[in-house]
């Protein structure tokens, strides 16, 4: 086998690999987006099933800068992030929304609660005027540093952006705190396996 045959397995495979992205529960995640025009290329560094009991919730990706591997270090990076939802069944919006309250206040304490009161509120009035989020609907919630927080349905914005780092900081331990909703998906988000 020669230099370049060898060169061009190697590329071909790389190619390939890039381009297929990841496949998780029939759901495909690309490895690379851009979520604003002024924003960084994110790669994903995770993704996996939200199970409740025994029922497939949604596929969650995380989408970052740079690839970590561990809660602390996801928290403490700045600079554009997403976590994408992939729905697996249908939930009303209220039923949503209530679980990203109960996660949020599992996952902050009494202090951050209260200080994050009004953009939580905000957030959850995004969601509960949905309506409901239905199976294949995909949801982003996204931070754009000139921005804050925008929620994307199928690609649509939803709501007016929710300003504040903090805010979103305290959103993602939902998924990467102490009490996660679920810790498989945790560890799947933190490239760990599922």
């Amino acid at each position: 086998m020669t230099a370049t045959f060898r060169f061009l397995c190697v590329f071909c495979t790389f190619a390939l690999g890039t381009a297929l992205g990841t496949e998780i529960a029939g759901v495909k995640l690309d490895d690379k987006i851009q979520i604003a025009p002024n924003t960084p290329e994110l790669v994903l560094n995770g993704a996996g099933v939200r199970t409740r009991i025994i029922v497939k919730v949604y596929v969650a990706g995380l989408y970052l800068p740079e690839k970590k591997g561990a809660a602390t270090e996801v928290l403490a990076l700045s600079g554009a992030k997403r976590m994408s939802l992939a729905m697996l069944r249908d939930l009303t919006a209220q039923q949503f929304a209530e679980a990203l309250t109960e996660g949020f206040n599992a996952n902050n304490a009494p202090p951050d609660q209260e200080r994050y009161k009004a953009q939580l509120a905000d957030l959850i009035g995004i969601m509960t005027s949905l309506g409901q989020v239905k199976k294949g609907d995909m949801i982003a919630l996204e931070y754009i540093p000139e921005l804050g927080l925008r929620v994307r349905v199928n690609g649509a914005e939803q709501g007016k952006p929710i300003a504040d780092e903090g805010f979103y900081r305290a959103l993602l331990k939902v998924w990467l705190g102490d009490k996660p909703v679920d810790s498989d998906l945790k560890r799947a988000l933190l490239g760990q396996g599922s």
